[in-house]
């Protein structure tokens, strides 16, 4: 009587990529959060040692920085509007994919993502300022400056990972902190601030996002760049 199917009766295992870690690597962190999609727990999931993966990533961050652009490969501008308000959906589908995955915001100020989709993002970006008539120099170094805006600030305001002294609620209360200074202001030191305290903090994080963005497309239109290139293509 045979107790254990042989080896070779077992399904074979499909053979490890770096597709297969990357797809991995999002499904721990849609379960449990970024902060657990180390090279050790990705290779327990792909029931293999750490070593093994180190053929496909370099490292923790090379996995992180392969995910990130595996989620940017779903963005797409939209076909309808015009360009600025294609331009404002596209940076608002990326603002989506770095808060959905809460750490991987912060994770790409660090990371400046450099794979395909990443690039592809860039050059779309890029397209749509230069629809806009937009110098290509002031395109081209605009670009840059609105992903690291949308970066930065999903990376402020994304839910702080379990591992985050204080969690939700110390964001809470840093929120509530700063309205309460604000509004608390003393007349005498801060006249300014007094009197205009209730715009300081008003409107929405989306209503001040979609301002923020069209504040820096206005500005990348009329300021000239000042690398010596000009602004003719």
């Amino acid at each position: 009587m045979t107790l254990n199917n042989s080896r070779r009766e077992r399904p074979a295992k499909p053979a490890l990529s770096r597709e297969w870690a990357v797809a991995e690597t999002i499904e721990i962190m849609r379960r449990e959060g970024l902060e657990k999609a180390t090279m050790r727990r990705v290779a327990k999931a792909l029931d293999t040692g750490p070593a093994s993966l180190y053929v496909y990533v370099a490292n923790t961050a090379d996995l992180h920085s392969a995910v990130l652009d595996e989620l940017i490969g779903t963005l797409a501008p939209g076909a309808h509007g015009d360009w600025r308000t294609r331009l404002e959906s596209l940076l608002a589908g990326y603002s989506e994919v770095l808060y959905a995955y809460p750490g991987l915001a912060r994770s790409a100020l660090m990371l400046r993502p450099t794979g395909p989709y990443a690039l592809r993002l860039y050059d779309q970006l890029l397209g749509l300022l230069l629809e806009g008539s937009i110098a290509p120099s002031r395109a081209a170094w605009g670009v840059d400056l609105l992903l690291q805006y949308v970066t930065s600030s999903a990376a402020e305001h994304s839910p702080p990972a379990p591992k985050d002294i204080g969690g939700d609620e110390r964001e809470a209360d840093d929120e509530n902190a700063l309205a309460a200074a604000v509004a608390s202001a003393d007349p005498q030191v801060t006249p300014h601030l007094a009197v205009r305290a209730e715009t300081v903090i008003s409107g929405t994080p989306s209503q001040r996002t979609t301002w923020t963005i069209r504040a820096l497309v206005a500005g990348i239109t009329a300021t000239p760049t000042t690398d010596g290139t000009g602004d003719h293509a």
